[in-house]
């Protein structure tokens, strides 16, 4: 599946999101890399088999093997942070936010790529899964390598509307005339 195909697979009421996939696909703010690998983090995160499929097949070959596997790497490594340090956020009991995490995180310091590239897939994918903590974590990072708040901006944009897209085809899957059959 393509772009195109995906786009062409949702229902009419998301035109919006129609227009803002062919927009952000041409994103000028990022490097090609930044936006191809956005897209990437941001699909597996989105956990939807068929947002994956599209992305990936879209936007994978924009992308060297290398980053590929560090945009994969940063959809993984946030999929377990993000729940971790969203505890840690949210649990009134402050002994926790002492605690040292214990859990294995070495991609994060030898990612495969550029320092910032990885940061900011991880921050795509920390705003979709809600991590209040990473998200202002990689979002500092971000701007003390120099990225600016449009770059930041972009990132996360592409990682809303990849959610959305998830999202809305997820619901139209299940108001499919056999899922309907089932709850009748």
């Amino acid at each position: 599946m393509s772009l195109e195909a995906l786009k062409s697979a949702l229902p009419d009421y998301a035109k919006d999101l129609k227009l803002n996939l062919s927009s952000l696909a041409n994103e000028a703010s990022l490097t090609e890399q930044q936006r191809a690998g956005s897209f990437v983090a941001s699909a597996l995160a989105s956990r939807s088999p068929a947002v994956t499929e599209a992305l990936v097949a879209e936007f994978g070959p924009k992308l060297s093997p290398a980053a590929l596997e560090a945009a994969k790497a940063a959809a993984s490594i946030m999929a377990m942070n993000n729940i971790y340090y969203r505890f840690v956020h949210l649990v009134s009991a402050a002994d926790y936010k002492t605690l040292p995490a214990k859990l294995r995180m070495n991609v994060i310091g030898k990612p495969g790529v550029e320092k910032v590239d990885f940061e900011l897939w991880s921050l795509a994918v920390s705003a979709i899964n809600g991590c209040g903590m990473c998200i202002d974590a990689h979002e500092r990072e971000l701007r003390k390598h120099g990225l600016g708040v449009d770059a930041v901006q972009a990132a996360v944009r592409i990682a809303a509307v990849v959610h959305a897209v998830a999202a809305t085809l997820d619901g139209e899957a299940a108001l499919s005339p056999s899922a309907a059959t089932v709850a009748a």
